[in-house]
């Protein structure tokens, strides 16, 4: 695999412009874009909230983990993935063993102005969203540092966070390729 043809994973919480920065980024590499969440309701044919309300959050994130595994392209594709998919269980792993992964970061103030009115969040359908943010959040956190490169998206020019990406995963795809090539090699030799 060349590494310009690697895949880019973005996550991170919900609002952290994931899937905006995404169609940015795919227009400047000629990449595909697909958003875990868009790509699960058009495959159902329902909201993410009916998904919620009629099957359960378990249910959903089923859907996730079988879109990341074998929903989307393997080449030259930016998957912006929903603020819950990379906390399951084994699923930071599985990105990284796809493509690059980079963490879109904002802060909560951020993420509460920008998620607002949106009633495509179900978890966040309360009576303090605030509150939940924080909750959720801080339950998040720690695995959104460990599953790749941080960014920044508070009060930052889109250019400026578009062009960190773009650096970021430009640096990261070459060690993946060069990885990849690696345990391919690797394989060929053990395999004979």
């Amino acid at each position: 695999m060349q590494p310009g043809d690697v895949n880019l994973y973005l996550v991170g919480f919900m609002g952290t412009g994931k899937t905006t920065i995404g169609r940015s980024v795919a227009h400047r590499l000629g990449f595909g874009l697909l958003d875990s969440d868009h790509e699960i309701e058009r495959k159902q044919g329902r909201t993410i909230p009916q998904i919620f309300a009629s099957d359960g959050e378990a249910a959903f994130r089923s859907m996730e983990h079988d879109f990341i595994h074998g929903g989307h392209p393997a080449t030259r594709t930016i998957v912006a993935c929903g603020g819950g998919l990379v906390v399951q269980p084994g699923m930071a792993e599985t990105l990284r063993q796809k493509g690059v992964v980079i963490c879109l970061h904002a802060s909560l103030e951020t993420i509460l102005r920008r998620t607002q009115g949106n009633k495509n969040r179900p978890l966040l359908d309360v009576d303090d969203p605030m509150e939940r943010i924080r909750t959720l959040y801080a339950a998040r956190e720690p695995i959104y540092n460990k599953a790749g490169t941080v960014i920044l998206t508070d009060g930052r020019p889109m250019l400026d966070i578009v062009q960190h990406v773009l650096r970021a995963y430009r640096r990261e795809a070459v060690e993946f390729a060069r990885a990849t090539a690696v345990a391919a090699k690797a394989k060929n030799t053990h395999g004979r």
